[in-house]
């Protein structure tokens, strides 16, 4: 998971049920625990507003960097077909301090 700045961005496979669930229905929720405090998250409620193919090696390579320090393990030459979601927020639940 990352972010434009104003909307969420997922990376995925174009053939998971994800894709799929959303083809039908862009509605969708996105949950973020604090590791620390796993109590304490974040809910997202919003619809996916598009999906690209784009770019989308380049972006799992980046988000693998960010949470791996390495470049994506699975890029060894398989048949995956990676996918950007781009998710639009509608409401946003944060944390009580």
């Amino acid at each position: 998971m990352d972010t434009d700045g104003e909307n969420i961005v997922i990376n995925t496979v174009s053939t998971h049920q994800k894709v799929r669930n959303v083809e039908r229905d862009p509605r969708v929720a996105v949950a973020v625990a604090d590791p620390s405090t796993p109590s304490r998250y974040w809910a997202v409620r919003g619809r996916v507003t598009a999906s690209a193919t784009e770019g989308a090696r380049e972006h799992i390579d980046k988000l693998s960097h960010k949470y791996l320090g390495r470049p994506y393990p699975g890029f060894d030459g398989g048949t995956q077909q990676r996918l950007i979601l781009t998710i639009g927020v509608d409401k946003l639940h944060t944390p009580r301090r």
